[in-house]
């Protein structure tokens, strides 16, 4: 039995499959990453190529996961449980290949201020001078991202930034019916525990709205 069906069947025992299926790896996502489309009856499954070779039990979660999206459906599976938690440990086994000295000074300050040096390092890196995302945590591939806004400020500013990162690499999500969430009570409880944490936002939107008049160099400069 194709994949897709074995997932559909397991997913909705009493329905009939009637879909034409196409699915292909594709090398133009990031590790782990997958989409459908849906069309007159026509299901398009892309997925990483890094799912090749993964555990067929975990790739039917995969797949049961975005036929729910499909179908707008609220089920939880074995399945699907198997593929949150495959996704929840990928960070042990992914390479550390990305850093970046103001990053890691900031990182080990906050690991060692409010983690007890217990989170393990991820990959670091800058991303743009974005105003609209500061930060972000990518499960797929275990790294912090933060905005070059950030890179010439304040460190206890950054450090806050990689406080939120870090408490979303520590706590991960939560999933109920096939929606994930990922700033939980205990997550804004914790968030609140960053020294300061008011007044620091409040900087930080004095920065946004400051850094949108200030004119940033074409290209992104690397130091």
């Amino acid at each position: 039995m194709q994949i897709v069906e074995e997932a559909f069947k397991h997913l909705y025992p009493n329905r009939d499959f009637n879909y034409k299926v196409n699915l292909k790896y594709s090398a133009k996502f990031k590790p782990y990453n997958a989409n459908v489309r849906y069309t007159s009856k026509k299901l398009e499954f892309s997925l990483s190529k890094k799912w090749k070779g993964v555990s067929r039990e975990i790739v039917i979660g995969l797949i049961q996961s975005l036929l729910l999206k499909v179908f707008k459906g609220k089920k939880e599976t074995i399945y699907i449980d198997l593929y949150n938690s495959f996704i929840k440990n990928l960070h042990v086994s992914i390479p550390k290949s990305k850093t970046h000295p103001i990053l890691e000074n900031s990182f080990n300050r906050v690991n060692e201020t409010y983690f007890d040096n217990l989170v393990d390092i991820p990959n670091l890196e800058w991303g743009t001078f974005s105003r609209a995302k500061l930060g972000s945590y990518d499960y797929h591939t275990d790294t912090i991202t933060i905005s070059r806004i950030f890179i010439n400020e304040d460190r206890e500013l950054l450090d806050y930034i990689m406080y939120h990162e870090m408490l979303h690499k520590k706590l991960k999500y939560r999933s109920n019916n096939n929606r994930s969430y990922h700033h939980t009570s205990e997550f804004k409880k914790m968030e609140r525990n960053f020294q300061h944490q008011k007044e620091i936002e409040k900087k930080i939107r004095f920065l946004v709205k400051k850094s949108k008049t200030i004119k940033r160099p074409r290209f992104p400069f690397f130091i």
